[in-house]
């Protein structure tokens, strides 16, 4: 499992299984978000067996699915309540982790400088820079 930590109590990764989901229990994890849509890939567990896991863990989880043609202030506005909502710390996860980066990077515009944020998606291995209008 490739956890990135973005900042203390959001972290990021490319699609778990499910038997990352004891392993982020140990680690003191609190909480699960997917932000991938099901189906996206053969074989990636839906949501549902995500949650099913998750749940039997202890752990909180909410599925907010994106795509980056479809990212809206809807599915960030979901996102940032999450995070508030959710026990901490907390992993979200995609296919890759970018679009859970990208998210949580839109949670923080207009609360932290946009460079901070992209420098920060930058350290842990991601290019959010495409961003930094939205960000600003």
């Amino acid at each position: 499992m490739d956890v990135r930590p973005l900042d203390p109590a959001v972290h990021v990764s490319p699609q778990i299984a499910l038997e990352d989901l004891a392993v982020l229990k140990a680690r003191g994890y609190g909480a699960v978000i997917s932000n991938r849509p099901d189906g996206e890939e053969p074989g990636q567990p839906s949501a549902d067996q995500v949650r099913a896991a998750a749940e039997a863990e202890g752990l909180g989880f909410v599925h907010i699915p994106i795509s980056m043609p479809n990212l809206g202030p809807d599915q960030v506005q979901a996102m940032r309540a999450a995070l508030e909502d959710l026990p901490g710390p907390v992993l979200a996860f995609c296919k890759s982790g970018t679009r859970s980066a990208v998210m949580w990077a839109l949670t923080q515009a207009g609360e932290r400088p946009a460079d901070d944020l992209i420098a920060q998606a930058a350290e842990v291995g991601y290019d959010i820079s495409g961003l930094r209008g939205r960000l600003e």
